[in-house]
């Protein structure tokens, strides 16, 4: 990742958490490569069901409450915060529909969804591409699928998108959804 963020992720990760305030949910913190970009301001939060990974991310930002949890069923009460983040995550869990309503269900009334992902190509013989890679590179890495429609499951988990930036020609989005 580390190749990846000097390539120009990290300033998606920037832009990711730019203007994060008041109490700020990130799921899926793995080694907490987001946590640096967060505001100082940001009263952050972050799980993962990793607990090796959630001991790395300690040593990144010890400032931060650091949860070893699962994406299914967050241990935090019904409107808990303000803003939820995903970072490269939702292309990883098993069942993506049911993160987004846990992420929904501990939202806040008026709070923010933030997403970071690769998604499937909008270019069809790239996307037949993922679908065909898919199986080996799920096993390298990490259970990650190359192919997700991750904006249609952000709608159909009932959120509404304020906003998307596509990047690297639609391979990469960045959206915000309430």
């Amino acid at each position: 990742m580390g190749t990846l963020d000097r390539a120009g992720l990290s300033r998606l990760r920037r832009a990711l958490s730019d203007g994060l305030a008041g109490e700020v949910l990130e799921i899926g913190v793995g080694t907490g490569r987001q946590l640096p970009y967060h505001p100082p301001g940001a009263r952050v939060t972050a799980v993962d069901p990793d607990g090796a990974a959630v001991a790395r991310a300690s040593r990144r930002s010890p400032s931060t409450r650091l949860l070893v949890a699962r994406v299914g069923a967050l241990p935090f009460a019904d409107d808990s915060f303000d803003r939820v983040i995903f970072a490269l995550v939702l292309c990883t869990v098993d069942d993506p529909a049911a993160a987004l309503r846990e992420a929904r269900r501990v939202l806040r009334p008026g709070g923010r969804l933030r997403v970071l992902e690769h998604v499937r190509s909008p270019r069809p013989a790239l996307a037949r591409a993922q679908e065909l890679a898919n199986p080996v590179w799920s096993r390298v890495a990490g259970g990650c699928r190359l192919d997700r429609d991750t904006r249609r499951s952000v709608v159909e988990a009932g959120f509404a998108i304020v906003g998307e930036q596509p990047h690297l020609g639609g391979h990469v989005i960045l959206l915000e959804a309430e």
